[in-house]
């Protein structure tokens, strides 16, 4: 058990990142075992709804350092490999605009 102040607060910190990860890691099993178990049962409009829900999973497991992202590139290409292969048509992932910035002006020079 940690005796100083600092220690004893990163016990707990780390504690509710465990709680997190765990959570996260969950959801992405579950996401790719409902993707597996569409796949078998060849729906295609099953397929692709859970084809969405596991790339979503991947993305988020990523967005929180739990999954590497080449990794979950990996396993989403293998995810719609598998979906083209039991008939789901390829949903276009809906690109974000990207928002220009004005030019940063330069601050006025002191004389």
């Amino acid at each position: 058990m940690p005796i100083i102040k600092s220690a004893k607060k990163r016990v707990k910190v780390a504690a509710k990142a465990n709680a997190r990860n765990v959570q996260t890691k969950r959801t992405l099993r579950d996401a790719l075992k409902a993707f597996s178990k569409s796949v078998e049962s060849g729906k295609t409009a099953e397929v692709a709804k859970a084809e969405k829900a596991a790339v979503s999973a991947l993305d988020v497991a990523v967005k929180k350092d739990i999954l590497h992202r080449n990794k979950a590139a990996r396993q989403k290409s293998q995810l719609s490999k598998l979906a083209k292969a039991a008939g789901a048509k390829p949903t276009k992932s809906a690109a974000k605009p990207v928002a220009k910035k004005a030019p940063a002006k330069k601050p006025a020079a002191k004389k």
